[in-house]
């Protein structure tokens, strides 16, 4: 380690010790070396012991800098993790960052562009309209068509400064992991794994532009959601310019309310983007905050979202996405059995579960919503529920579905603030519906032919090949079967030991023929007769002559 890292590991060190992180681990769980190396700090005491828990660790983070907040906010997401009081102590952090100097903001847009920023932009504004932990972003116009752009840059030296946190941030957790055991609840080190992959992507700024092109166009005809214009010959690792937009923070109802926006449409179709992302497109915005998150000006009768900072996106498999989709349809339908059917299926929980113990376990968390009125219940605290009661029954965590998880709590809470009447069950489960029926029946049969088709014409033409080998090694190994059993039989008058043998082989032997000529549906059914007869063979040839019972 470098006298910079020490450095900062010390800073880390006694940030935890002064609010008195360490006292936060259960003492049965940590070992004698563990308190010796404590008390070789015996001048950093807990100078926060009036405060619980959850806020010790809120304030160490934000005294630590950007990379801990952040890393506090994600695992304020993480509620199958840590308990309701923590996660909501966690979710306060605020990303409130001073701006770093505009002299060294334009000299790494400039060294991005190649190029002095006068010859792309007129009225760059040397005060940042915003500042956080990873990023800058400036206001512009362009010199070629005079629209109104936003620059986002990086922070200097930002990489090296979260790689070296990071780091840090994952020998502790291999330490707790030491501590706590390899089947603890909190899994540190996976927990910092999965922190890295997110913010190592929003390290890169030309990602975020492909993520934000792609989900523009997912949504270009739709009157729902609209993404930002990425200006990508001028997007690179470090800077992206985009569209500057106009609208109205979502949070800010007393604006909605004032241009007279129709909230219930506007709730009604956040929840709809949701499904659409994660059921239609497969690409769904991971970090749907407040912050990001705006709404029009124009048609407050006809209102749509505007999506900002596309760093993290989520995605499912086709079978997350079926098995999520059945499972949201049998909550809707009450059908806590097939709930812990699709959890074990799934490979979520070990198949080795108790069905009907899971089942139990799901009913008590889900029946209680439906005694409740609508606008009491919250969709994304059923699945937020339902995760942490797998996690009883040994669930592995999916960090596919964490995102997941935290989108649809993002898009609800927004939905809840806008119009507390919203009707979750009226909005979502017509979605889902029509999405499982495209799934299975003759159109989803349909689909899968016409994606397959380019494949089978590709390789069609092999076709008549392909039987031909097929035939000729079938003739090859048929012809060697007749060889091989006059052999045999020529030998038969020789030795009743060695007939037997090459009887038994010759079985074997025609069984695979049969085998490799049959449908793959019927080598098991095949490979049993074979296994049969020679079976039969060795029980009839050892039989002993004149047995009696």
């Amino acid at each position: 380690m470098t006298v910079k890292s020490i450095r900062r590991a010390y800073h880390v060190i006694r940030t935890a010790l002064h609010y008195g992180l360490d006292d936060l681990l259960p003492s049965k769980l940590t070992p004698w070396y563990f308190k010796l190396l404590r008390h070789s700090f015996f001048w950093l005491r807990n100078q926060h012991k009036d405060k619980v828990g959850g806020e010790r660790l809120k304030l160490a983070m934000q005294e630590l800098g950007p990379v801990y907040i952040k890393f506090g906010q994600m695992l304020s997401t993480r509620r199958d993790l840590l308990s309701d009081e923590w996660a909501e102590e966690l979710a306060m952090l605020q990303d409130r960052v001073p701006p770093f100097d505009s002299a060294i903001a334009r000299e790494s847009i400039e060294k991005e562009l190649n190029a002095p920023i006068d010859s792309y932009f007129n009225d760059f504004d040397d005060t940042p309209l915003a500042s956080a932990s990873i990023s800058q972003v400036h206001t512009a116009t362009l010199k070629s068509n005079g629209a109104a752009v936003v620059l986002k840059v990086l922070r200097p030296d930002v990489e090296k400064k979260v790689h070296a946190d990071l780091l840090l941030m994952s020998q502790a957790a291999d330490f707790l992991e030491m501590l706590l055991g390899a089947n603890n609840r909190l899994r540190p080190a996976e927990v910092v794994e999965d922190y890295r992959t997110t913010i190592e992507g929003e390290l890169n700024l030309k990602l975020e532009a492909l993520n934000a092109i792609k989900l523009r166009n997912n949504f270009i005809d739709s009157n729902a959601l609209y993404i930002p214009y990425m200006y990508e010959e001028l997007c690179f690792t470090r800077l992206i310019v985009m569209e500057r937009i106009d609208g109205i923070p979502v949070s800010d109802k007393v604006a909605l309310e004032a241009q007279g926006t129709n909230l219930k449409l506007l709730a009604e179709r956040g929840v709809e983007l949701f499904f659409t992302q994660v059921f239609r497109d497969n690409f769904f915005h991971a970090d749907m905050h407040p912050g990001n998150v705006f709404v029009s000006r124009e048609h407050p009768n006809d209102p749509f979202y505007i999506g900002l900072d596309c760093g993290i996106m989520g995605t499912l498999t086709d079978e997350d996405k079926r098995y999520l989709a059945e499972n949201f349809l049998a909550f809707f339908n009450r059908d806590y059995r097939r709930i812990a059917q699709l959890y074990i299926e799934s490979g979520w929980v070990s198949a080795d579960t108790d069905v009907g113990a899971f089942e139990q376990a799901v009913k008590v968390v889900c029946e209680p919503m439906f005694n409740k009125p609508l606008d009491e219940i919250s969709f994304g605290h059923v699945l937020l529920e339902l995760f942490r009661t797998a996690r009883r029954f040994d669930m592995v965590v999916q960090p596919q579905l964490v995102l997941l998880e935290k989108t649809l709590l993002y898009i609800e809470g927004l939905g809840r603030q806008l119009y507390p009447q919203l009707d979750l069950w009226q909005t979502a489960k017509p979605f889902l519906e029509q999405w499982m029926a495209e799934q299975v029946g003759p159109k989803a049969m349909a689909a899968k032919v016409k994606k397959q088709l380019p494949y089978w014409a590709e390789h069609l033409p092999e076709l008549p090949e392909l039987i031909y080998d097929n035939l000729k090694m079938g003739r090859d190994l048929s012809k060697n079967q007749n060889k091989l059993l006059d052999r045999y039989l020529k030998h038969q008058q020789k030795a009743h030991k060695s007939n037997y043998l090459l009887i038994t082989s010759a079985i074997l032997v025609i069984c695979g023929t049969i085998l490799l000529n049959q449908d793959a549906t019927l080598w098991a059914s095949y490979g049993s007769i074979g296994i049969g007869i020679t079976l039969w063979m060795l029980g009839w040839r050892s039989r002993p002559k004149n047995r009696k019972i």
